[in-house]
């Protein structure tokens, strides 16, 4: 074979997660997370990317847009955001659940949707 490689940096996802190939139930695709400090400890070189990738980003990011930025496969993506998270680099804004409007404020604004059409 001549030439070069098509991608040099063509690293399997398990060597990309430290040897995991499993990523914690807590960090899901839509789980949004943003900067909360310097990366911590010897990270791999994918960490750094999405600490670069976060902290460059106005708002949170949800797991999926960070895998899909860096063309990461998904579970390698959230393990990374786990391992980012524990070590605190990383931090999930206030939970959503804790800031839900009243059911009753919710039907109104269905019954005047329905209204309008």
């Amino acid at each position: 074979m001549t030439g070069p490689r098509p991608d040099p940096d063509l690293v399997r996802p398990f060597v990309r997660a430290g040897g995991r190939d499993r990523p914690p139930a807590s960090v899901r695709l839509e789980t949004l997370v943003r900067a909360a400090g310097d990366a911590c400890g010897t990270l791999p070189p994918d960490a750094h990317r999405v600490m670069d990738l976060v902290g460059g980003a106005r708002g949170a990011l949800a797991v999926a847009d960070i895998a899909a930025a860096l063309d990461l496969p998904i579970a390698t993506a959230r393990i990374l955001v786990a391992d980012l998270l524990d070590c605190r680099s990383l931090a999930t804004p206030i939970s959503t659940r804790s800031h839900q409007p009243d059911i009753s404020v919710l039907q109104e604004v269905l019954r005047g949707l329905r209204a309008q059409v």
